[in-house]
């Protein structure tokens, strides 16, 4: 190869490995699979007559060169990026996708069944689901839309306030059927806690079971519901979800200092796309009846 001309294709190749740190890392971002990174690559440096990342036992760093042509690689993705937010902000029609990102909890505790419902009536318009307790880019569109809770959105995005989100302390039906309730969450102390693990990403909460007796935690709300299930301790659960489940009860009163609230959010490149609108609307009233 006597002249190299960088695409776009290479400059993705460059930004996934500078960024993950390794060929695997970049293969799953990129979706493609390892032998095909690695072929790419050093058909690159080949090309350029340099080399761009140093490899180790540790992984792959970028040289000064990498560097340059990851950093480029942003600019230019950040472009795409604006550049696909604008065009799909001119489509008007409810036809097309709309990647959502929520968490496990409030898919399957609130959402699933609004969402079979969205689809029946809006059938030209395709759902992808991103469940996952990370905050999903929509400035990268990772995702066009966010339902998560939060105190604080991002200012970066747009959207509305659907509800509040209440928690209260729930326990096994079965071993508590006989208690005088409400019960005060001063005299539950000394009960068999099962905690927030510190990968939930929930500060406030962890803060609030600092004094209480957790030897048992999860990095899931679904997962302290089903512990909660089998009787293995008392835990703080949202309302939309401990009520719901037949097998449990509610302890307390909501816990006023963990209310929460449910944001739905999009891109401002994105806020007057007619099926990102549309979904926003219909989702806000579903949720709040």
């Amino acid at each position: 190869m006597n002249e190299q001309q960088i695409r776009w294709d290479d400059l993705q190749i460059v930004l996934a490995i500078a960024e993950a740190g390794s060929l695997s890392g970049a293969s799953r971002t990129l979706r493609i699979s390892h032998a095909t990174v690695f072929r790419r690559l050093n058909e690159l440096e080949r090309g350029l007559r340099v080399t761009l990342f140093e490899r180790s036992r540790t992984g792959y760093t970028p040289t000064l060169a990498g560097d340059d042509l990851a950093a480029s690689a942003k600019r230019v993705q950040s472009e795409i990026n604006g550049v696909e937010r604008r065009v799909i902000g001119q489509n008007s029609t409810l036809t097309g996708s709309l990647r959502i990102t929520t968490t496990d909890t409030l898919f399957a505790g609130l959402l699933s069944p609004l969402m079979a419902s969205f689809r029946r009536c809006y059938p030209d318009i395709t759902l992808e689901v991103v469940i996952s307790n990370q905050l999903q880019s929509l400035s990268r569109r990772e995702a066009d839309i966010a339902v998560r809770p939060t105190r604080k959105p991002p200012e970066t995005l747009v959207g509305r306030k659907v509800i509040d989100i209440t928690q209260a302390v729930y326990g096994q039906k079965s071993l508590w059927l006989n208690t005088s309730l409400p019960m005060q969450t001063s005299s539950l102390p000394l009960e068999n806690w099962i905690g927030p693990d510190v990968h939930l990403g929930d500060a406030t909460l962890e803060k609030w079971m600092m004094d209480k007796n957790a030897a048992y935690r999860l990095d899931s709300m679904l997962g302290m519901q089903t512990a909660v299930r089998h009787g293995a301790g008392i835990a703080v659960l949202p309302c939309y979800l401990g009520d719901a489940d037949n097998a449990l009860i509610r302890l307390s009163d909501p816990i006023e200092e963990l209310t929460t609230q449910l944001w739905l959010l999009t891109h401002p490149d994105l806020r007057h796309v007619t099926r990102v609108c549309t979904f926003m609307d219909v989702m806000t009233e579903r949720i709040r009846r």
